[in-house]
């Protein structure tokens, strides 16, 4: 099978819709091509998601359909990338997959994804999602240019900058903001995002000044700062909510981080906003 990634000779129009493929199964390659060929769209393939996300930068597809399960960096992983890199984040991803828990079918969409096809998928209804989502983005497209003078994502490729580094750095920042209540380890996190932790510390440490596991606690403690002063959500609410083992633990972190405890820090939010006379 040949695997470069060039347009389809059947589908070498210019003005035919380029469909990035990734998939780590060559028979399920093998069927997508032979579908999508046989209605003149323009194709690349990659056979795993670090493959996929590298020819996703260079060649600029209108569309990716994209398996889970792959070894390397997952289809969930590599979409976290797409989405933080700015010259990819607004490519549509269809995960086409067997993965379809609802959990999992829930974090795909998450993290990014437009939609989902099960495998094993049926050829018409990959064409009628295909067809949807080709037709939204460019949509999406002509609305952006509408109101903005500023080039697309696409347009500008060589003024924005797609340091690898940058992009994994801000998919953790997402990923950690987005599961505050979890019991995440840096080892977790890294393997989401196709990374590992070593890696990853470094990167935290030379970006941030921080360690991750630093940036989480932080990330809880201002984020716990806000509900106390915006919310009537109960002290050990917010502390289970934010992931810490009790209130007590909570208190203690929350004192040590802003130096007033968190009733004390709500009680001083409260006073204030009644000391302000209404208008």
């Amino acid at each position: 099978m040949d695997t470069t990634p060039r347009a389809s000779p059947r589908a070498a129009a210019s003005n035919a819709a380029h469909i990035l493929i990734v998939d780590d199964s060559l028979d399920e390659l093998r069927a997508l091509k032979s579908l999508l060929d046989a209605h003149a769209f323009r194709l690349s393939i990659a056979f795993d998601g670090h493959q996929g996300y590298q020819r996703a930068q260079l060649l600029q597809p209108d569309l990716i359909l994209m398996d889970v399960r792959m070894p390397r960096l997952n289809g969930f992983a590599t979409c976290r990338l797409l989405q933080e890199c700015p010259s990819t984040r607004a490519i549509p991803v269809i995960f086409l997959t067997a993965a379809s828990t609802p959990d999992e079918r829930l974090s795909g969409l998450t993290i990014g994804g437009v939609d989902y096809i099960n495998k094993p998928f049926n050829a018409e209804e990959v064409l009628a999602r295909v067809r949807i989502h080709l037709r939204l983005a460019a949509q999406n497209r002509q609305h952006a240019q509408a109101h903005t003078d500023t080039p697309t994502p696409s347009e500008n490729t060589n003024t924005i900058s797609n340091d690898s580094g940058e992009i994994l750095l801000q998919a953790c920042i997402r990923l950690i903001r987005s599961r505050l209540s979890e019991e995440l380890t840096v080892t977790g996190i890294a393997s989401e995002l196709g990374s590992y932790e070593k890696k990853l510390s470094s990167l935290f440490r030379e970006k941030t000044g921080m360690t991750v596991y630093a940036f989480l606690r932080e990330e809880r403690l201002k984020t716990a700062r806000i509900w106390l002063g915006e919310t009537s959500t109960s002290v050990r609410e917010i502390a289970e909510q934010l992931g810490f083992q009790n209130a007590g633990n909570f208190a203690t972190a929350f004192k040590s981080r802003f130096g007033v405890t968190p009733s004390s820090y709500r009680e001083s939010v409260l006073s204030t906003r009644d000391a302000c006379p209404e208008i």
